[in-house]
């Protein structure tokens, strides 16, 4: 499994290569000014902001590690399976994803004789 991110200081580091290298996780380090690249981190950016700004930041300070683990579950579950996303018809993404396997076209296998 890559961990794939852009070229930012740290991630070209040393220690950080170390600690992927451990942990059997291959780097994989964007090209500047690469269009699929800023997508995918701009995806990425916008989620993780919606969780700074609407748990981290209001829920500080954190007193321990689990507490925060604890309401990152929560978080993650809300923003999954309760959340209204407008993009998909008020629906939640969770709901919004099992209806679009369950609806969408599946190849049929055939037999000849």
């Amino acid at each position: 499994m890559p961990c794939h991110s852009d070229v930012g200081w740290q991630y070209p580091s040393f220690r950080l290569a170390e600690c992927l290298d451990a942990a059997g996780i291959a780097a994989a380090i964007g090209s500047v000014g690469d269009a699929h690249d800023n997508a995918l981190n701009a995806l990425m950016e916008s989620a993780i902001g919606l969780y700074r700004w609407g748990l981290i930041k209001p829920g500080r300070p954190w007193k321990t590690f689990s507490q925060m683990e604890l309401a990152t579950a929560e978080w993650t579950d809300w923003y999954c399976h309760r959340r209204l996303h407008g993009e998909v018809g008020h629906v939640p993404p969770a709901e919004y994803e099992t209806a679009y396997y369950l609806t969408s076209a599946k190849p049929q296998v055939t037999t000849t004789t």
